[in-house]
Protein backbone atom coordinates (compact mmCIF):
# COMPACT_ATOMS: atom_id res chain seq x y z
CA UNK A 1 0.00 0.00 0.00
CA UNK A 2 1.46 3.14 -1.57
CA UNK A 3 1.22 6.68 0.05
CA UNK A 4 -1.65 7.65 -2.32
CA UNK A 5 -3.29 3.96 -2.11
CA UNK A 6 -3.69 4.63 1.89
CA UNK A 7 -5.35 8.11 1.49
CA UNK A 8 -7.91 6.95 -1.21
CA UNK A 9 -8.96 3.31 0.85
CA UNK A 10 -9.26 6.41 3.91
CA UNK A 11 -11.74 8.11 2.11
CA UNK A 12 -13.75 5.45 1.20
CA UNK A 13 -14.61 4.98 4.55
CA UNK A 14 -15.10 9.11 5.29
CA UNK A 15 -11.53 10.00 6.46
CA UNK A 16 -10.19 12.80 4.30
CA UNK A 17 -6.56 13.58 5.06
CA UNK A 18 -5.14 17.17 4.37
CA UNK A 19 -1.91 17.69 2.83
CA UNK A 20 -0.61 18.52 6.22
CA UNK A 21 -1.80 15.16 7.36
CA UNK A 22 -0.27 13.24 4.77
CA UNK A 23 2.99 14.57 5.35
CA UNK A 24 2.54 13.62 9.45
CA UNK A 25 1.99 10.19 7.96
CA UNK A 26 5.48 10.79 5.36
CA UNK A 27 7.29 11.81 8.70
CA UNK A 28 5.74 9.16 11.31
CA UNK A 29 7.40 6.40 8.61
CA UNK A 30 10.83 8.22 8.35
CA UNK A 31 10.98 8.62 11.92
CA UNK A 32 9.86 5.13 12.70
CA UNK A 33 12.87 3.22 10.56
CA UNK A 34 15.65 5.97 11.63
CA UNK A 35 14.63 4.89 15.20
CA UNK A 36 14.19 1.20 14.55
CA UNK A 37 18.10 0.81 13.23
CA UNK A 38 18.73 2.18 17.18
CA UNK A 39 16.20 0.51 19.53
CA UNK A 40 14.02 -2.40 18.04
CA UNK A 41 10.57 -1.11 17.48
CA UNK A 42 9.11 -2.66 15.05
CA UNK A 43 10.04 -5.90 12.65
CA UNK A 44 7.74 -4.16 9.78
CA UNK A 45 10.28 -1.80 7.98
CA UNK A 46 9.15 -1.59 4.46
CA UNK A 47 6.92 1.31 3.30
CA UNK A 48 4.30 -0.62 1.71
CA UNK A 49 3.45 -2.71 4.82
CA UNK A 50 4.08 0.34 7.43
CA UNK A 51 0.91 2.12 5.97
CA UNK A 52 -0.98 -0.96 5.52
CA UNK A 53 0.02 -3.04 8.60
CA UNK A 54 0.86 -0.20 10.56
CA UNK A 55 -0.94 3.24 9.94
CA UNK A 56 -3.96 1.37 7.75
CA UNK A 57 -4.53 -1.17 10.39
CA UNK A 58 -4.68 1.51 13.45
CA UNK A 59 -7.22 3.43 11.64
CA UNK A 60 -9.56 0.57 11.25
CA UNK A 61 -10.78 1.32 14.85
CA UNK A 62 -12.47 4.34 13.49
CA UNK A 63 -14.61 2.22 10.86
CA UNK A 64 -16.90 1.46 13.60
CA UNK A 65 -16.23 4.00 16.41
CA UNK A 66 -17.01 7.83 16.10
CA UNK A 67 -13.74 9.91 16.82
CA UNK A 68 -14.47 13.16 15.70
CA UNK A 69 -15.66 14.09 19.47
CA UNK A 70 -13.68 15.53 22.13
CA UNK A 71 -12.28 12.18 23.74
CA UNK A 72 -10.05 11.27 25.76
CA UNK A 73 -8.16 8.51 24.97
CA UNK A 74 -5.91 5.48 26.69
CA UNK A 75 -3.71 3.02 24.91
CA UNK A 76 -2.06 0.29 26.55
CA UNK A 77 1.29 -0.57 25.48
CA UNK A 78 1.08 1.36 22.31
CA UNK A 79 4.47 0.41 21.12
CA UNK A 80 5.68 2.67 18.37
CA UNK A 81 2.35 4.50 18.76
CA UNK A 82 -0.34 2.24 17.13
CA UNK A 83 -3.10 2.73 17.17
CA UNK A 84 -3.11 6.22 19.27
CA UNK A 85 -0.73 8.21 16.99
CA UNK A 86 -2.37 7.50 13.89
CA UNK A 87 -5.68 8.07 14.89
CA UNK A 88 -4.12 11.26 16.97
CA UNK A 89 -3.18 12.79 13.41
CA UNK A 90 -6.60 11.82 11.91
CA UNK A 91 -8.43 13.29 14.34
CA UNK A 92 -6.44 16.03 15.86
CA UNK A 93 -9.12 17.16 18.76
CA UNK A 94 -8.45 13.57 20.65
CA UNK A 95 -6.44 13.72 23.77
CA UNK A 96 -4.20 10.79 24.08
CA UNK A 97 -2.49 9.00 26.62
CA UNK A 98 0.12 6.50 26.12
CA UNK A 99 1.26 3.34 28.84
CA UNK A 100 3.95 1.71 27.95
CA UNK A 101 6.31 -0.50 29.88
CA UNK A 102 9.31 -0.09 27.74
CA UNK A 103 11.57 3.58 28.31
CA UNK A 104 13.29 3.49 25.03
CA UNK A 105 9.77 3.71 23.36
CA UNK A 106 8.32 6.73 25.81
CA UNK A 107 11.49 8.08 24.27
CA UNK A 108 10.72 7.46 21.03
CA UNK A 109 7.47 8.93 21.55
CA UNK A 110 7.98 12.19 22.83
CA UNK A 111 10.57 12.56 19.79
CA UNK A 112 7.94 11.94 17.44
CA UNK A 113 5.37 14.19 18.83
CA UNK A 114 8.06 16.83 18.83
CA UNK A 115 8.37 15.55 14.83
CA UNK A 116 5.10 15.61 13.80
CA UNK A 117 4.41 18.45 16.32
CA UNK A 118 1.72 16.89 17.89
CA UNK A 119 -0.06 18.44 20.91
CA UNK A 120 -2.77 16.94 23.38
CA UNK A 121 -0.59 13.92 24.63
CA UNK A 122 0.98 12.13 27.33
CA UNK A 123 3.37 9.38 27.41
CA UNK A 124 3.32 7.31 30.69
CA UNK A 125 6.21 4.62 31.20
CA UNK A 126 4.60 1.98 33.22
CA UNK A 127 3.18 -0.78 33.87
CA UNK A 128 -0.37 -1.03 33.18
CA UNK A 129 -0.91 -3.19 36.03
CA UNK A 130 0.19 -0.18 38.52
CA UNK A 131 -0.96 2.54 35.83
CA UNK A 132 -4.86 1.26 36.29
CA UNK A 133 -4.07 0.93 40.06
CA UNK A 134 -3.20 5.12 39.74
CA UNK A 135 -6.29 6.96 40.91
CA UNK A 136 -5.32 9.86 38.37
CA UNK A 137 -6.01 7.30 35.69
CA UNK A 138 -8.74 4.75 37.12
CA UNK A 139 -12.09 5.06 35.69
CA UNK A 140 -10.85 8.40 33.96
CA UNK A 141 -10.82 7.56 30.28
CA UNK A 142 -13.56 7.76 27.63
CA UNK A 143 -11.95 5.44 25.38
CA UNK A 144 -9.29 2.59 26.10
CA UNK A 145 -7.53 0.85 23.15
CA UNK A 146 -5.34 -1.99 22.50
CA UNK A 147 -3.80 -3.60 19.85
CA UNK A 148 -1.20 -5.70 21.50
CA UNK A 149 -1.09 -9.61 21.02
CA UNK A 150 -2.23 -10.72 25.17
CA UNK A 151 -5.39 -12.74 24.36
CA UNK A 152 -8.08 -10.49 25.63
CA UNK A 153 -8.70 -11.91 29.22
CA UNK A 154 -5.77 -10.47 29.95
CA UNK A 155 -5.86 -7.31 27.89
CA UNK A 156 -9.75 -6.66 29.75
CA UNK A 157 -8.48 -7.05 33.54
CA UNK A 158 -5.40 -4.29 31.86
CA UNK A 159 -7.22 -2.04 30.28
CA UNK A 160 -10.78 -2.01 31.29
CA UNK A 161 -9.92 -0.65 34.80
CA UNK A 162 -8.97 2.73 32.78
CA UNK A 163 -12.25 3.15 30.88
CA UNK A 164 -15.04 5.52 32.48
CA UNK A 165 -18.38 4.29 33.31
CA UNK A 166 -20.43 4.31 29.96
CA UNK A 167 -16.86 5.01 28.06
CA UNK A 168 -15.67 2.09 25.22
CA UNK A 169 -12.69 -0.71 25.23
CA UNK A 170 -11.77 -1.40 21.59
CA UNK A 171 -9.89 -4.31 21.70
CA UNK A 172 -8.02 -4.77 17.95
CA UNK A 173 -8.00 -8.48 17.48
CA UNK A 174 -6.83 -10.77 14.67
CA UNK A 175 -8.21 -14.12 13.61
CA UNK A 176 -9.04 -15.77 16.65
CA UNK A 177 -11.02 -12.48 18.48
CA UNK A 178 -14.34 -14.74 18.63
CA UNK A 179 -12.02 -17.94 20.38
CA UNK A 180 -10.77 -15.30 23.04
CA UNK A 181 -14.11 -13.78 23.89
CA UNK A 182 -15.38 -16.74 25.00
CA UNK A 183 -12.65 -17.38 27.37
CA UNK A 184 -12.77 -14.31 28.48
CA UNK A 185 -16.53 -13.44 28.96
CA UNK A 186 -16.58 -14.43 32.73
CA UNK A 187 -13.62 -11.85 33.32
CA UNK A 188 -15.29 -9.22 31.43
CA UNK A 189 -18.57 -9.56 33.18
CA UNK A 190 -16.37 -9.88 36.32
CA UNK A 191 -14.54 -6.22 35.61
CA UNK A 192 -18.03 -4.59 34.73
CA UNK A 193 -18.32 -4.54 30.88
CA UNK A 194 -19.99 -6.18 28.15
CA UNK A 195 -19.30 -6.68 24.34
CA UNK A 196 -21.11 -4.57 22.44
CA UNK A 197 -20.13 -4.79 19.24
CA UNK A 198 -17.23 -7.09 16.88
CA UNK A 199 -16.39 -6.22 13.47
CA UNK A 200 -14.84 -8.37 11.15
CA UNK A 201 -13.08 -7.48 8.29
CA UNK A 202 -10.26 -8.07 5.94
CA UNK A 203 -6.93 -5.79 5.48
CA UNK A 204 -6.76 -4.86 1.61
CA UNK A 205 -5.13 -7.11 -0.91
CA UNK A 206 -6.00 -10.42 1.27
CA UNK A 207 -3.35 -9.61 4.12
CA UNK A 208 -5.02 -11.20 6.93
CA UNK A 209 -8.51 -10.91 9.39
CA UNK A 210 -8.93 -8.26 11.65
CA UNK A 211 -12.17 -8.04 14.44
CA UNK A 212 -12.36 -5.08 16.11
CA UNK A 213 -14.24 -5.50 19.27
CA UNK A 214 -15.76 -2.90 21.32
CA UNK A 215 -16.90 -3.48 24.66
CA UNK A 216 -19.07 -0.96 27.06
CA UNK A 217 -18.45 -0.05 30.72
CA UNK A 218 -21.18 -0.93 32.48
CA UNK A 219 -19.75 -0.15 36.65
CA UNK A 220 -16.86 0.36 37.83
CA UNK A 221 -14.06 -2.39 38.14
CA UNK A 222 -13.65 -3.77 41.19
CA UNK A 223 -10.72 -2.07 43.15
CA UNK A 224 -8.82 -5.37 43.31
CA UNK A 225 -8.03 -5.39 39.67
CA UNK A 226 -5.75 -5.11 37.63
CA UNK A 227 -3.75 -7.59 40.26
CA UNK A 228 -0.07 -7.35 40.96
CA UNK A 229 2.71 -6.60 37.41
CA UNK A 230 2.77 -10.30 36.16
CA UNK A 231 0.04 -11.80 37.67
CA UNK A 232 -2.94 -10.99 35.02
CA UNK A 233 -0.67 -12.76 32.32
CA UNK A 234 0.80 -15.44 34.41
CA UNK A 235 -3.00 -16.44 35.95
CA UNK A 236 -5.64 -14.77 33.58
CA UNK A 237 -9.27 -13.76 35.39
CA UNK A 238 -11.17 -17.66 34.47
Amino acid sequence: MDAQLFVEKLSEKGISLSEQQVEQFSIYFQTLVEWNDKINLTAITDKPEVYLKHFYDSLTAAFYHDFTKELHICDVGAGAGFPSIPLKICFPQLKVTIVDSLNKRITFLNHLANQLELSGVAFYHDRAETFGQNKQFRHAFDVVMARAVARTSVLSELCLPLCKTGGTFIAMKGPHAQEELEDAKNAIALLGAEVREIHTLALPNDNGERNIVLMEKKRKTPKQYPRKPGVPNKTPLQ
